[in-house]
């Protein structure tokens, strides 16, 4: 079974950047699309970006030009690079191990979540 660690959330200023880690264990790792979403309080939870075994990524509209995934399958260990950060990226974020490599995916494992806080 596939445990998933996230890390790298924090208080940031906007128009900070953060970047997200998800450590993964077990070798099956980079086989899998891997995908990042997000949980604002009182909202659902929505997928931001996913990222293919072979490196293909894909954003959700509200995030695209500024969140970068990326995967580093010797680290085992997909990344979410976030700019320009804004008040209502405040979520608390979360990786996870997808079924396929389709947009949008299903999840089925998942992180425990990272917090990002945007204010000044």
């Amino acid at each position: 079974q596939v445990q998933l660690v996230e890390s790298g959330g924090g208080l940031v200023q906007p128009g900070g950047s953060l970047r997200l880690s998800c450590a993964a264990s077990g070798s099956i790792f980079s086989i899998n699309a891997m995908g990042w979403y997000r949980q604002a309080p009182g909202k659902q939870r929505e997928l931001v970006a996913t990222i293919t075994g072979g490196g293909s990524a894909n954003y959700a509209d509200s995030v695209k030009g500024r969140f970068t995934i990326s995967r580093d399958n010797v680290k085992n260990t997909v990344y979410l690079q976030i700019n320009s950060l804004k008040p209502e990226d405040t979520a608390v974020y979360y990786c996870a191990v997808l079924y396929d490599n389709s947009w949008p995916s299903s999840p089925k494992i998942w992180g425990q979540g990272t917090q990002v806080t945007v204010s000044s």
